[in-house]
């Protein structure tokens, strides 16, 4: 029987020893259906994005093998969709992750309760490999039409609108200082950047910001992260892990924002190397916890987003009664 998390981590370490960081999108965003970029790798046919470990599997792929596009499917879904998959292609391993639920029960088979009387329920998940093949691996499958970059359109170092919302809807405390340093300090909780002119390009520069905007989000006045609640000494493989944390949900923002991400610790990697070696589980964690801080800030965005709509929405009512009087 394989095992799926030691078959998913091989596969990292194989790309990050080829040179290859799989958090860091390996193309820049292109449009999949409109003007507006496609944040992750999605199916070609039912066009749902893909998530978690399988972001760093696929954009590894992509890397590795020097595709172009981020659309994927089954062998089946391309032979459904009037096509096939090129004669001696490779597939790429993907992992299809379900959450489970049951009743605890002890060793004579009874439902164990809690302080109220009612059923413990004990949280699990299903792991099941599949696999993947990129829509430049087909033939006779139509494709989606490409949008122009920024990049293509030969646009100028000019703000992200996306990523400026993130970091004001946060609420992060941001000082620019005229310096040669990027960090976000714990205990004052504030994030400190270089001044924008420092920066070669916004890429750079955003990259930057959403990094220590995810370190931001393990405070324990928000989600609580050991590696920021209970720092480590520097070099240390708990810092090492926080830092590979940080580099994943900004990746995953920079992707969300259509921003081409870039690494910013190169002298982690033999450290990451060596905490994946020893631990199959570690990728799996460190993506679980950049999805959950990539998603906390999204989520403060969404919150913000709303109260304006509901703002604008009392003006035009008090705007429509004034009219009436």
């Amino acid at each position: 029987m394989h095992d799926i998390y030691q078959d998913v981590t091989d596969k990292i370490i194989a790309a990050l020893d080829q040179g290859v960081v799989p958090w860091i999108k390996p193309w820049s965003s292109t449009g999949s259906s409109g003007p507006s970029p496609q944040p992750y790798p999605i199916n070609a046919i039912t066009r749902r994005p893909y998530s978690g470990i399988n972001l760093p599997l696929l954009w590894a792929a992509a890397g590795m093998q020097g595709f172009s596009q981020d659309r994927w499917l089954t062998f089946n879904q391309a032979k459904k969709a009037g096509g096939h998959i090129r004669k001696g292609e490779r597939s790429t391993l993907a992992v299809l992750y379900k959450p489970m639920e049951r009743q605890e029960q002890d060793e004579s088979g009874r439902v164990v309760l809690d302080e109220s009387g009612n059923a413990k329920v004990v949280r699990f998940a299903i792991l099941r490999t599949h696999f993947l093949f990129n829509i430049e691996q087909t033939e006779g499958v139509e494709s989606f039409d490409e949008a122009p970059t920024e990049a293509d359109s030969g646009l100028s170092f000019q703000a992200n609108a996306c990523a400026e919302h993130l970091l004001l809807s946060s609420g992060a405390r941001i000082v620019h200082q005229p310096a040669d340093m990027a960090f976000y300090h714990p205990t004052l909780d504030f994030i400190q950047l270089p001044t924008k002119a420092q920066f070669h390009d916004e890429s750079g520069y955003y990259a930057t910001a959403l990094h220590e905007l995810t370190h931001w989000s393990g405070h324990y006045s928000r989600l609580q992260r050991e590696g920021i609640t209970s720092p480590s000494p520097f070099g240390s493989a708990s810092y090492a892990f926080e830092e590979l944390v940080a580099e994943m949900g900004a990746a995953f923002l920079c992707a969300q924002a259509g921003i081409q991400g870039e690494l910013r610790h190169e002298d982690y990697l033999d450290f990451w190397l060596a905490l994946l070696k020893a631990d199959k589980r570690a990728i799996f964690r460190a993506s679980g916890q950049a999805r959950e801080a990539s998603e906390y800030v999204l989520g403060l965005a969404r919150a913000l987003d709303e109260v304006a709509d509901d703002q604008a929405s009392t003006d035009d009512k008090d705007a429509a009664l004034v009219m009436v009087i």
